[in-house]
């Protein structure tokens, strides 16, 4: 070989070297550096429920952060989150979703059950796929292009009331349950659960009480509740109204007599912070997650990572649960990569949505999500993922354990006469 086409070839060697080095530090290939796979994410980190969407926010993006850099990204390309700020506002929800079509977001991920209520109808439209992580049954029944992260809030009354039967209920006859609820999908799902399936097991719901998320005393609804002498009383809503439900249920002498069940929304850090362990003892909680306290393997990685970005949000489970959302996320790129190929999702228009719905989304067969809750598949005609729920109970300051994971069986709410879909 000549000694010029001797240089030429080293230097082309180096180059290939220099190219595969750098793709190698970026954690991809010479193919994926500079990819990128978009995501939307819409979190209330203003308005009335910041406290909710502050660490859902960081526990997003810490998660893809460590699915960037530690487990190099998905296929080697990069999730780049384009994050919105809805407020818990219908408009900027609305605007948010609008966006992030127009920028080629392959999917998005709302944090609450309200924020998917506002976007379900442009999404559905559009077909363009979402993700809630908190759930109403509103936001994916009937099924269309919205799914689910874990089972709803209606899914926690069942899990509450078959455990209350078999394992506090001693009878005669059905127990009275009051149900004290939000006024918004967070507690219409529960509504609607008990009216689908309260008489067929064996409960008798003597009262529905409303509230919004302002009230400044519960003591008026709680009277009325006291009046009705129930046995049982369950709470979907979040942290200061069941603060002040739960107050008021001790200032009437109705508790610790008086059986009180929690949705997993409402049970939270800042409801911990504010009602103190007494005024929580004793109380039961449906939880689709685990606690900070397990020892699933995925809170190896979360606590290094609150700790080291966010120390504020340590043992918040909205963090957690939006960190294993961007886990469910991630699976749900792989396989559409695997399964439709990069080009397919790169223009992030109709086509793209569409291959993440049917070679990402409904691709999801048993995914662990590292342990963090219950493992997602996709299932025809049922739109959540992970489908299994937990009890616990609050005990001696410390929620605890109480039952192995539950399944949670698919509720049909479209077939409740008059259900608002």
């Amino acid at each position: 070989m000549k000694k010029g086409h001797t240089k030429i070839l080293a230097l082309v060697i180096s180059l290939v070297i220099i190219l595969a080095l750098a793709a190698a530090c970026s954690g991809g290939s010479p193919s994926t550096a500079g990819k990128e796979l978009k995501v939307g994410l819409i979190t209330p980190s203003t308005g009335k429920v910041s406290f909710k969407g502050i660490p859902g926010e960081h526990g997003f993006t810490d998660a893809v952060s460590y699915i960037n850099s530690e487990l190099g990204g998905v296929n080697g390309y990069k999730i780049k989150p384009l994050w919105f700020d809805s407020a818990y506002d219908s408009n900027n929800t609305a605007t948010a979703v609008e966006n992030l079509k127009d920028q080629g977001a392959l999917m998005f991920v709302t944090m609450s059950s309200t924020e998917m209520d506002y976007a379900k109808a442009i999404a559905n439209r559009a077909e363009f796929p979402g993700m809630a992580t908190f759930t109403a049954a509103s936001n994916y029944r009937p099924p269309a292009h919205i799914y689910g992260q874990m089972p709803d809030y209606g899914d926690d009354w069942v899990a509450f009331a078959n455990y209350y039967m078999a394992n506090i209920w001693k009878g005669p006859g059905k127990p009275k349950m009051a149900l004290h609820l939000i006024n918004n999908v967070t507690g219409t799902s529960v509504r609607d659960a008990a009216k689908l399936k309260a008489e067929s097991m064996g409960i008798d719901v003597v009262d529905v009480e409303e509230h919004t998320g302002t009230e400044v005393s519960m003591m008026d609804s709680m009277t009325r509740i006291k009046g009705l002498n129930p046995d049982v009383l369950f709470i979907s809503s979040v942290d200061k109204p069941t603060y002040l439900i739960l107050k008021a249920a001790r200032d009437l002498g109705l508790t610790p007599k008086l059986t009180v069940g929690l949705a997993h929304a409402t049970y939270s850090k800042p409801l911990v912070d504010m009602a103190g362990a007494d005024l929580l003892e004793g109380i039961y909680v449906s939880l689709p997650w685990v606690t900070w306290d397990g020892n699933a393997p995925g809170l190896v990685k979360v606590k290094e990572y609150v700790q080291k970005n966010n120390p504020k949000d340590e043992g918040d489970g909205n963090y957690l649960s939006m960190w294993a959302g961007a886990l469910v996320v991630s699976q749900i790129l792989k396989n559409a990569v695997q399964n439709a190929g990069y080009d397919v999702l790169a223009k992030g228009d109709v086509n793209s949505w569409k291959a993440i719905e049917t070679k990402g989304i409904q691709k999801l067969n048993g995914y662990n999500v590292e342990g963090l809750h219950g493992a997602v598949s996709y299932t025809p005609g049922d739109n959540r993922l992970a489908k299994t729920l937990k009890m616990y109970t609050v005990k001696g300051g410390k929620l605890t354990a109480i039952s192995d994971w539950v399944d949670a069986p698919v509720t049909k709410y479209e077939d409740l006469p008059g259900w608002v879909k």
